[in-house]
């Protein structure tokens, strides 16, 4: 047995208590989120907890203990003479606004995870995972608001535009599928820009293909299926299949990706946007978020999967394994962009004639 290590015991417990400073200001986070309090504050000077409290229509005393969380973690600045607080404009622009800047919907994840704490620690017994069930009807909402940002901002700009020639080709006309389309967001965007391109959505939730429909009214080039994936059917073969961030939670992943490229035309192109990461954990330890990573997969994406008797691929399956499996599926040609943005990769396949 080896020595006991007191340098490296005071390190770690120093580590413990960071961790444990992020996790509370992670909860005071989305408490401000949801009550407004970052959004005001963003439009006020230094000003006292009254003014704010004034201002939000929220009661004093929670407003200024709110406040001694988010000064303390360094989010909001105090001036203890006059004691007004700030929230700087700098931070403002990560907790404020539509912008995919915007990092508290990433806390916003948090207690839908924590609600399920029991369930997956049955699941760690069990091995048998949590039901997908089990995070409605909270989960496909939040990935919504979550998601539409990135999208508005990267869907044409990055994720379309770096397959050389798509884009033109979406403006002269193709019929195009999205696997596992939500509430059908990227599905709408992708019909107006492009009219005399054909759209499809295909997604398990029949509430999130309800919404969908609901949204893409007038839109006569969008259409959506209720439909498990793994059994994705078409009579006429599309020119382009695209799947953002769907397909590593799959129970089937592997299927999923084999009748994508079975209803690809020839010469179609899959394109693929998941998390970017290595498949190896030595590669990960270091890099931003990745302890989330792992995190959101334990208590969603693997677990997802694992009750549906998947492989419970994870969060961070890899460029690595990802790209032998579309290989596997039968894609020839797979290209890999990493961080085409900060959290994803793209990756393009293409269905050789």
């Amino acid at each position: 047995m080896s020595e006991f290590d007191r340098a490296k015991a005071r390190a770690f417990s120093q580590l413990m208590v960071r961790h444990l400073e992020g996790a509370s200001v992670a909860i005071m986070i989305e408490v401000g989120r949801r009550v407004g309090l970052f959004e005001a504050m963003a439009k006020m000077s230094a000003v006292t907890s009254d003014a704010i409290a004034a201002k939000t229509s929220l009661s004093e005393r929670y407003v200024r203990e709110w406040l001694g969380a988010m000064v303390c973690g360094g989010i909001v600045e105090y001036a203890a003479g006059e004691k007004t607080y700030r929230l700087p404009p700098e931070h403002a622009a990560m907790l404020t606004g539509p912008s995919s800047r915007n990092l508290t919907g990433m806390a916003e994840m948090l207690p839908l995870m924590s609600r399920v704490i029991p369930d997956v620690a049955e699941a760690f017994r069990s091995g048998r995972g949590v039901p997908y069930s089990a995070y409605q009807p909270d989960f496909t909402g939040l990935m919504d608001r979550r998601s539409r940002p990135r999208y508005d901002e990267l869907l044409f700009s990055a994720y379309l535009a770096k397959p050389e020639g798509l884009i033109p080709r979406l403006e002269a006309g193709m019929r195009v599928a999205d696997v596992g389309c939500g509430t059908g967001y990227c599905i709408a965007l992708m019909a107006r820009r492009f009219p005399k391109s054909t759209f499809v959505g295909h997604d398990i939730s029949e509430e999130a293909i309800g919404e969908a429909r609901a949204a893409a009214q007038g839109l006569t080039n969008a259409s959506f299926v209720v439909q498990d994936v793994v059994r994705l059917e078409t009579p006429t073969p599309y020119d382009l299949v695209t799947a953002f961030d769907a397909i590593h939670d799959q129970a089937d992943p592997a299927g999923v990706l084999r009748r994508i490229r079975d209803v690809l035309a020839p010469g179609g192109t899959f394109l693929m946007v998941d998390v970017c990461a290595s498949s190896e954990l030595a590669d990960n330890v270091g890099i931003p978020m990745a302890p989330y990573l792992y995190t959101m997969s334990t208590m969603h994406c693997m677990s997802v999967s694992l009750a549906g008797g998947g492989p419970g691929l994870g969060t961070a399956w890899g460029h690595q394994l990802a790209t032998r499996m579309l290989r596997e599926a039968g894609f020839a040609d797979v290209q890999l962009f990493e961080r085409v943005e900060p959290a994803n990769s793209l990756y393009v396949a293409r269905a050789t004639g």
